[in-house]
């Protein structure tokens, strides 16, 4: 039910509901850009802000308000990745994209309705963890046009206008972001293995079965933590299946948190905690049938969505 207070809201701005319903695009497309949903709801936040900062007449005479917001964010988003690069070599240890929660039924049944902050970014194959790390390693740039049009489906005149180049320029931009992910992106497996997969990581470690561990992990695999200089994690990432089976058996024999199951942005992973608090948030990437690479959020920061919310006793994906 609208309420007077809404209504006549309405009636004074005829605009505001489509304004506020393009929040819920604008933060998935800045979350994408940014790894960061604190960031991605401060670029939001400035995006609004320069928007109710014109006049109405202005406004008014904006003809596409949602494309005009994405430009805004986009840009900010661009100025923000040139920052953040300055800022991610002055941070202690491994960076790694904030996770996100979720509740997602891994066993075959319906999806739970995902909580906030995750229902504000919709968890598809563009925002899970071995994809928002291989954009980290693109330039400013390039990640803009490459999420702009292949994500979103930009075309590449509008994608020029916000860079600031060209649309052939921007068309390569785009044709090498694509590489990149191809290049680093394996063939996906399909969710109900990365759930067993998990899952029996997850038993081997609380169990300390070594042999276990080293059967699920790729001998190439990698383990990387993000402490942020707020909490203990290894200042460089653990290489090997070997080094990372006997370096989670010694974690598990001096932690006394809780693992449980949990979905970490659209796909199978783990979260400790620790006296009702979650304290790590692990992602992985499985690739036939073996762990190739975890990824480890300890830092509280990051933690924050996690923390805030009341979780379920472990429901997992089954």
């Amino acid at each position: 039910m609208t309420s007077p207070s809404e209504a006549e809201g309405d009636r004074l701005d005829p605009g505001l509901s489509a304004i506020v319903s393009e929040r819920r695009q604008l933060i998935g497309l800045a979350y994408r850009m940014l790894g960061s949903l604190a960031e991605a709801e401060d670029v939001v936040q400035e995006t609004y802000a320069r928007w109710y900062a014109m006049s109405p007449p202005q406004r008014e005479a904006i003809g596409s308000p949602g494309g005009w917001l994405t430009r805004v964010a986009s840009r900010i988003c661009l100025d923000v990745l040139g920052s953040a690069r300055a800022r991610r070599e002055r941070y202690v240890g491994e960076w790694i994209p904030e996770p996100l929660p979720g509740h997602a039924d891994w066993g075959g049944g319906p999806p739970h309705a995902a909580a906030d902050p995750a229902d504000r970014v919709t968890l598809d194959e563009s925002v899970n963890m071995a994809f928002l790390v291989v954009l980290e390693a693109m330039t400013p740039a390039e990640r803009v046009a490459f999420i702009l049009h292949d994500v979103f489906r930009y075309p590449f005149a509008d994608v020029a206008e916000i860079v600031g180049r060209t649309p052939a320029a921007c068309r390569q931009l785009a044709s090498s972001a694509r590489r990149r992910i191809r290049a680093a992106q394996p063939s996906a497996t399909p969710p109900a293995q990365q759930a067993r997969v998990v899952r029996e990581f997850k038993q081997a470690w609380e169990s300390q079965d070594i042999g276990a561990l080293l059967g699920l992990l790729d001998p190439d695999a990698t383990a990387t933590g993000d402490g942020g200089g707020l909490a203990t994690a290894m200042p460089r990432p653990v290489e090997g299946a070997e080094q990372i089976a006997r370096f989670f058996t010694e974690r598990a024999r001096a932690d006394r948190a809780t693992i449980r199951e949990c979905t970490v942005n659209g796909q199978p992973g783990l979260r400790a905690e620790l006296d009702g608090t979650t304290v790590s948030v692990m992602a992985f990437e499985v690739v036939d049938g073996r762990i190739r690479r975890i990824w480890t959020v300890l830092n509280p920061d990051k933690l924050r969505p996690w923390t805030a919310e009341p979780w379920s006793g472990g429901r997992g994906w089954s």
